[in-house]
C-alpha cells in the first residue's frame, strides 16, 4: 500500500523545534507536577451564605482579584480548616439515611443533597510557591475530576466553572501567578445535584496537577488525525492537522 502524509504537520513541527532550540536558555522541560498534598478543607452551606463564607454576597468575579470577606480572598485565614490530601471525598464520611426520598437514594443514601444543604458544599484551598526564576514558563492547573459543580479561583481571580463531575478541566494560570510570594488556589464544590448513578460522592476525588511548559507549545487536544480509504482500497491517505498553536 502507498501512504501519503500531509506535510503541513511536519512543517509545523519543524518550526516549533527550531524555535525551541534556537536559544538554549528558552528551552523548558515540560513538567507534570502532582498537586495532591497539603490542601485545606471545610464544609459550606448551600442555603445560607453566612455559613458559606459569604459566597454569593461578595464580588466573586472582581477584576482586582479581591474578594474580601470570603474564602476566595487570598488573605483569608484557613488555619482552622481541616488538612487533607487528594483525592478526597467528604460524602464517604457522612452517615447513611434510610429513606424513600429520591434525593437521598441518588447520593447513595448519604445525608447530602438538596435536603441537606449543610453537607452539600465543600471548600478547598491550597497555598503554593512558584520561583521567580521560572517566570518565563507557562503554567496550567489540571483537575482530573471534581464532583460536582465546581468554581475555581487563583489569587482571587476567577478561572472558571466545570459542571460535570466526570470530565476533567484545565486552566492556563500563567497570568495570575504571583512569582514574588504565595499563591492560593480555591475550589468551591457543589454536590447538591447528582449526575447519574456512576459516582455518588462529593469533592476533588481525582488527582490535581500543576503543568509547566514552554511558551511555544501545542495546545492540549489541538492535534487531530483522520484517515481516508479510497473505494478501491489501494491508497490510504493520512491527514494530520493542528488547528491551533500557542
Amino acid at each position: 500500500m502507498k501512504r501519503m502524509f500531509n506535510l503541513s504537520l511536519l512543517a509545523i513541527l519543524g518550526i516549533v523545534l527550531i524555535a525551541n532550540t534556537s536559544n538554549s536558555q528558552t528551552v523548558v522541560k515540560r513538567e507534570h507536577i502532582n498537586f495532591d498534598e497539603n490542601w485545606k478543607f471545610h464544609l459550606g452551606n448551600a442555603s445560607d451564605p453566612s455559613n458559606d463564607f459569604n459566597y454569593g454576597i461578595v464580588n466573586l468575579f472582581a477584576k482586582s482579584g479581591k474578594a474580601e470577606g470570603s474564602a476566595i480572598d487570598p488573605k483569608f485565614d484557613d488555619n482552622q480548616w481541616r488538612s487533607v490530601n487528594l483525592p478526597h471525598d467528604w460524602a464517604v464520611e457522612l452517615p447513611f439515611q434510610n429513606s424513600k426520598n429520591f434525593d437521598l437514594m441518588s447520593h447513595g443514601y448519604k445525608t447530602i443533597g438538596a435536603i441537606y444543604p449543610e453537607n452539600s458544599i465543600g471548600w478547598y484551598r491550597k497555598e503554593f510557591l512558584v520561583q521567580a526564576k521560572d517566570s518565563g514558563s507557562r503554567y496550567s492547573i489540571q483537575f482530573d475530576g471534581i464532583f460536582r459543580n465546581s468554581n475555581i479561583w487563583l489569587n482571587g481571580f476567577y478561572l472558571g466553572n466545570n459542571q460535570s463531575g466526570y470530565i476533567g478541566v484545565t486552566y492556563d494560570i500563567t497570568d495570575y501567578i504571583n512569582f514574588k510570594g504565595n499563591n492560593v488556589i480555591v475550589v468551591r464544590v457543589d454536590a447538591t445535584q447528582f449526575e447519574g448513578w456512576f459516582y455518588e460522592g462529593a469533592g476533588i476525588y481525582r488527582h490535581v496537577w500543576l503543568n509547566r511548559y514552554c511558551n511555544i507549545h501545542f495546545i492540549d487536544n489541538s492535534i487531530f488525525i483522520s484517515t481516508n480509504i479510497n473505494p478501491k482500497n489501494t491508497i490510504i491517505s493520512i491527514d494530520a492537522k493542528i488547528p491551533r498553536t500557542a
